[in-house]
């Protein structure tokens, strides 16, 4: 299992770090432009091989695409991350032609792989590969939801004080501070659901808080997060490395599911060998649909944005 990750910044690294961890790919391949950049965070992260005992190969290429060719999974980081006060949707018109060109490239050296899009705008990002490339639309995956899910979980876990393995729960909708969709309606502590334990109130600033988890972070950090979005990846590509079949809310085509077409939103899906494999329709209230829609309105406007003739 060849593992490529364009954009060797702190998200590109923390995706490589805890795939080789994982121990589940034989190779993982980090691009950057910048040169040697990709090349000094590789050989690091070797470096720490016999200490966290795992065998996965790590190398870096200076915007050398060939050394990424015969790619099963390939991870697009590439762009320039938020800073604060910035929304995702800002940062539209230069990464999106980032985004574009690495896709073209990876094809070229790898024409079956699977891509997961990380750049922000994510959702728009992910839709921008569909329309550009001939991939077909299972191999192309945005990561947003899994992200935004885990953030949500970790919230509630704090409001339960309770450890996180004890929560479930999910996060669809676009991947923006005002997409967001968190279903607090479903969420559980060991089955349980957490309206057992906590007041609408408490439920409602969990949300809230859920929502703005990125923003938050970026004020803190003055750069947008690496820890839990490159936990996130390393997720989804093991999901799909080792055929497991895992639900996880991701960006995905829609062509009717959800009553939602032409857009790449966060739904659940499972994941595979075939990256989507099926995108899973669930049963949402009235309130939720109103939210999912709304949220919808706001990705195609931002997929508006985007220059397809270019």
């Amino acid at each position: 299992m060849k593992v490529t990750i364009v954009g060797a910044g702190a998200v590109g690294a923390s995706c490589a770090e805890y795939i080789a961890i994982k121990n589940f790919a034989s190779e993982v391949v980090l691009v950057d432009i910048k040169e040697d950049y990709a090349e000094g965070k590789a050989m690091d992260l070797m470096q720490t091989a016999s200490l966290l005992g795992f065998d996965t190969k790590i190398t870096g290429a200076t915007n050398d695409y060939s050394k990424t060719a015969g790619s099963d999974i390939a991870v697009i980081t590439s762009g320039i991350p938020r800073k604060p006060g910035m929304t995702r949707e800002e940062l539209i018109g230069i990464n999106a032609d980032i985004v574009k060109s690495v896709a073209s490239s990876l094809i070229e050296q790898s024409p079956d792989v699977t891509i997961i899009v990380v750049s922000n705008p994510m959702d728009t990002m992910t839709y921008l590969v569909h329309k550009t490339t001939n991939l077909p639309k299972n191999r192309i995956i945005g990561m947003g939801g899994a992200l935004d899910s885990a953030r949500f979980k970790y919230r509630i876990s704090e409001a339960l004080d309770c450890p996180a393995s004890d929560v479930e729960g999910m996060v669809i909708g676009g991947h923006s501070d005002t997409g967001m969709v968190p279903l607090t309606r479903l969420a559980t502590r060991n089955s349980v659901p957490v309206s057992a334990f906590l007041s609408e109130e408490r439920i409602n600033q969990i949300s809230e808080d859920t929502k703005v988890g990125g923003a938050t972070l970026t004020k803190m950090l003055g750069t947008s997060a690496w820890y839990a979005p490159g936990a996130a990846v390393s997720s989804l590509v093991q999901a799909i490395a080792n055929d497991q079949k895992k639900m996880f809310p991701c960006s995905a085509l829609l062509e009717g599911e959800y009553g939602l077409n032409d857009l790449c939103i966060g739904v659940p899906v499972i994941l595979g060998k075939n990256g989507i494999e099926e995108i899973v329709e669930i049963e949402l209230d009235e309130a939720e649909k109103a939210k999912l829609k709304e949220s919808s309105e706001g990705v195609s406007k931002t997929n508006g944005l985007l220059d397809l003739k270019k």
